[in-house]
């Protein structure tokens, strides 16, 4: 008993000092904070406004309204890619294998680097979300909490998600190309930059293809939601889909569940990747 307390102990210090360092390293690469703010808030502006008398959207919002919790997922999305790279970066300089042969197991490794990740991109979107609040985007109320609670859900899929990429991964640049190549079609058939179509009887074939592709896209369901919450004043079932708020709690804590597990299954697996470098 007591030998199992003392292993769950440092299973949880070396999470820790995992999630740590990875906190340690991102205040470091100040051009990393800057890029990691900037970028997304750009988006928002430039697409905002070049694309705001052009839109015909979802209820009564405006593109800049519309687009603004698609860009709290791109917060989340750009730490994840940034945050999961550096697993390819300390199996080359050596640092992955070190931790690898330690006692507390791998278990601690995943937990450290997703959660790490997870509270910079949580931050980071709560930072911007600040902000937004105080440019009176939207109206603040009491939903900041469930807010907060499903960007944490979010952080944690996308981290995860970047870990099951970047651990059987040999180059940065290979990671980069099946990040863009997964992650970024994840995020925009997610409902995140245009609506997802409405499936009727007068619906073209194009769109029940991309209907159903963007129904089947769990990050789907955490946009709705995210929309819903900050704009409670507005029926989206009315105006296109909308599933409750159950189906997507639901759907958007299976996803991190799902990708998490994924991730632990490919760090049990093989050890090849281990002495990759």
């Amino acid at each position: 008993m007591n030998d199992n307390t003392t292993t769950m102990a440092d299973g949880a210090g070396a999470a820790w000092m995992l999630a740590r360092r990875e906190w340690v390293r991102f205040f470091r690469q100040r051009n990393r904070v800057t890029a990691a703010i900037l970028q997304p808030l750009l988006f928002w502006l430039l697409f905002g406004t070049g694309l705001k008398g052009a839109f015909s959207g979802s209820g009564e919002l405006d593109f800049m309204q519309f687009f603004l919790p698609g860009t709290l997922g791109l917060i989340v999305l750009f730490t994840a890619i940034f945050a999961t790279i550096s697993v390819i970066e300390d199996r080359r300089e050596g640092f992955m294998q070190s931790v690898l042969v330690a006692p507390v197991g791998r278990l601690p490794v995943l937990v450290g680097k997703v959660l790490g990740g997870a509270a910079i991109a949580w931050v980071q979107a709560a930072v911007f979300l600040a902000l937004v609040y105080v440019i009176s985007t939207v109206s603040f109320s009491s939903s900041v909490v469930p807010i907060l609670i499903l960007l944490a859900v979010i952080a944690v899929a996308m981290c995860s998600l970047g870990m099951i990429v970047a651990w059987p991964m040999e180059s940065t640049q290979g990671f980069h190309a099946i990040m863009m190549l997964g992650l970024m079609p994840m995020w925009l058939l997610s409902g995140s930059f245009f609506p997802i179509p409405v499936l009727d009887a007068g619906a073209s074939w194009g769109q029940w293809v991309l209907g159903g592709i963007m129904r089947a896209n769990p990050l789907s369901y955490s946009m709705v939601e995210l929309r819903r919450l900050m704009y409670p004043q507005i029926d989206f079932a009315a105006v296109g889909f909308a599933p409750s708020s159950s189906v997507c709690w639901i759907v958007s804590i299976a996803m991190a569940v799902v990708a998490t597990l994924i991730a632990w299954y490919l760090m049990r697996g093989s050890r090849k990747v281990d002495v990759i470098v």
